[in-house]
């Protein structure tokens, strides 16, 4: 098994784990009993179980990275990407929050620590609404004079929506196709768009 791979199969054992029991209930010798590597190889790769707890954040900031990069490599409008993209980023963070158990707890309590380790992913989607953001406003859809600007406000925007949202308390029991035209007029008023697809 290469190296990748050890190290991948480690931080899965290590998600499962601290998704069932949490990151307090768990420790290094269960993670190396778990994965059947041994203590002497988690250790060659990890130091301490916070460690391995940042590279659990990170794969799954990653998982959500490549479906941002999905989106915006389809061939749609910019003002259309944007949206998709809001929505991405939000469904991803909530499934990604939820379908970790026990680690939903530890995201919100640690939030400086997964602060620190998602400022790659940060710096990553900023930079990919500011490329959508730039198509958009040389295909004369979007009326914007600090692209850099507008791409920062968008991604705190955003960023400060997934705790509600993960918890359910955005648009209660509306279903997600009937939130959209609201979130458009409000992404394409800012954003100076005229018109608005529904």
């Amino acid at each position: 098994m290469s190296i990748s791979k050890t190290r991948q199969t480690l931080v899965d054992v290590a998600r499962q784990l601290f998704a069932k029991n949490g990151l307090e209930n768990t420790t290094m010798n269960d993670i190396a009993l778990s994965s059947g590597k041994g203590r002497r190889t988690l250790y060659t790769y990890f130091k301490s179980k916070e460690e391995i707890y940042y590279a659990v954040i990170e794969s799954e900031l990653e998982r959500l990275s490549d479906k941002l990069d999905e989106v915006a490599m389809r061939k749609i409008p910019p003002q259309d990407k944007i949206i998709e993209l809001i929505y991405t980023h939000l469904n991803m963070i909530r499934e990604t929050v939820v379908r970790n158990g026990n680690l939903r707890a530890e995201f919100f309590r640690n939030i400086w620590m997964v602060e620190k380790v998602r400022k790659h992913f940060d710096d990553a989607e900023v930079e990919l609404f500011r490329k959508v953001f730039t198509e958009g406003k040389e295909e004369g859809e979007f009326d914007i004079e600090n692209i850099d600007l507008v791409a920062d406000i968008t991604h705190y925007c955003i960023k400060g929506l997934e705790v509600p949202y993960i918890l359910g308390r955005i648009a209660h029991g509306m279903r997600e196709e009937d939130t959209k035209v609201q979130v458009a007029k409000i992404v394409y008023g800012a954003l100076g768009k005229k018109t608005i697809k529904q």
